[in-house]
């Protein structure tokens, strides 16, 4: 191997610096370790660039869009420089506006309000709950979750086909197809198996109808590069607490029609152009019609520049290199529990599918909260268990009743007893792999000779039973 490509390799596999890399925490069975953060999916750390880039920028914090002083001026350059930046990140096309929201929940809420009346929105039942409940207040189709991406696509060509007048009808327009505006909604990448969706054949199926897609990509814009032009996606939406800026941020971009004509989101001062009182004693507003309509009130500046920070340094790294290094990650996981029989993966389109490092599965003999527990309280591993804001995707993986009741992320029976709850290990840019090799090792140790603690459930929760720490520090 040549220099450069040892020199390449080892970029590949070193982990991008995040905040809490040196943590410790203490195991239930005595001494500390560090902390293993493998909880990504739900909330990635913070990149340390983004830290310092905040922390640099915090002693000139001021009011955005309110004030002619120098630190309100340059606040407002810094938070309108993050839209140019982030718009670039996602390589939207020239008319495009960016919005910043709270969240990607927030985004799909913002996008749900701006919907033309009589809009249809069809939306696959493997959503994350961010995706698939916003749209109540429109006509909406669930679809069935496909077992393939191929079926996937064709499940949404028949049921688009289903709205046209008659078989071969193919109409595009600004508004939507003949039965009136329509509009897609799918994940890039899911929440739950971390499998990669056919995100550009589902745009073109869906345009093809005279329907428009919004792309969720919460779980997809940390781990690849995501383009508007190339996806040819309507909308994209994602959050900065995925995407290693967890500053309270998110953000919606894509076409203006629909958002321009829509009411704001929130009303408020920032949304307001021109508020005036009429004869009647009633008032008249004029609204802005570029993104600050649903902007309304003080913005999250620091949460704008943090996700601009962030798609400067993932950009800087490049999503190849980082993407492979995730896949050495997923394969050091799966070939290291090949031989524990007792793990399975879920999945939906097969266990070779294109994924992102986002892995779920269950252990046979254990309630997931009991192991997820163990591997918190015994090894310092921080991973996620329950039903993952997926209900009916787990439900079905699991093989339950997609439509059965389920408390997001609470587990439903105590140790030992089945439950319909899974376990998640997620990974990114920032994971060593440590953290990944010491996770195998305790899935296999668990497995095979079984928690070295008792717990108990508390609150709907399985935790450490400290009358047992209590009882050993008694009978010292």
């Amino acid at each position: 191997m040549s220099v450069s490509a040892v020199a390449a390799d080892r970029s590949v596999r070193a982990p991008l610096p995040v905040l809490g890399r040196d943590v410790t925490v203490p195991l239930v069975t005595g001494g500390e370790v560090t902390y293993a953060a493998l909880d990504y999916a739900a909330s990635a750390p913070a990149l340390q660039r983004v830290w310092d880039d905040v922390a640099a920028y915090a002693p000139y914090y001021g009011s955005v869009h309110r004030g002619a002083g120098y630190l309100s001026q340059l606040s407002t350059d810094l938070f309108e420089n993050a839209r140019r930046t982030v718009a670039g990140f996602l390589d939207c096309r020239a008319g495009d506006q960016v919005v910043f929201t709270r969240s990607t929940t927030d985004s799909l809420n913002l996008l749900a309000a701006a919907l033309p009346a009589g809009c249809e929105v069809f939306v696959f039942e493997t959503e994350h709950h961010a995706s698939l409940l916003p749209w109540r207040d429109a006509r909406v189709t669930y679809l069935d979750a496909p077992d393939s991406p191929r079926r996937a696509v064709e499940t949404l060509e028949r049921a688009l086909a289903d709205r046209d007048p008659s078989p071969g009808s193919r109409l595009r327009s600004s508004r939507g197809g003949p039965d009136g505006p329509a509009l897609v909604c799918v994940t890039g990448a899911s929440n739950v198996t971390g499998e990669l969706w056919p995100v550009r054949e589902l745009a073109a199926v869906a345009h093809a109808h005279g329907a428009r897609i919004v792309l969720d990509a919460a779980q997809l814009a940390p781990h690849h590069a995501v383009s508007v032009t190339e996806l040819d996606v309507d909308w994209v939406a994602f959050s900065g607490h995925k995407l290693y800026a967890p500053f309270g941020s998110g953000v919606l971009a894509g076409r203006a029609d629909w958002l321009r004509e829509a009411e704001p989101y929130l009303a408020g001062g920032g949304a307001s152009r021109r508020v005036t009182r009429r004869a009647d004693g009633g008032v008249d507003v004029e609204w802005h019609d570029g993104a600050a309509r649903h902007e309304a009130g003080s913005p999250n500046v620091i949460g704008a520049h943090s996700i601009a920070s962030a798609c400067k340094a993932l950009t800087e790294a490049g999503f190849d290199a980082l993407a492979a290094r995730e896949e050495h990650l997923i394969r050091t996981v799966r070939e290291g529990l090949a031989d524990v029989p007792e793990v399975r993966f879920l999945s939906l389109f097969g266990d070779d599918a294109p994924r992102v490092g986002v892995l779920s599965f269950v252990v046979e003999g254990w309630n997931s909260s009991h192991f997820a527990a163990a591997l918190s309280a015994e090894y310092g591993i921080g991973v996620r268990d329950g039903l993952f804001c997926a209900h009916p995707l787990v439900r079905r993986l699991l093989g339950g009743d997609p439509e059965a009741q389920g408390e997001c992320g609470a587990p439903e029976a105590a140790p030992g007893e089945r439950s319909l709850n899974a376990i998640r290990v997620s990974f990114g840019a920032g994971t060593p792999d440590e953290h990944v090799e010491r996770f195998v090792r305790a899935v296999g140790e668990l497995v095979r000779d079984g928690a070295k603690w008792n717990y108990r459930t508390v609150d709907g929760r399985c935790v450490p039973d400290t009358s047992a720490r209590t009882a050993a520090a008694g009978s010292a």
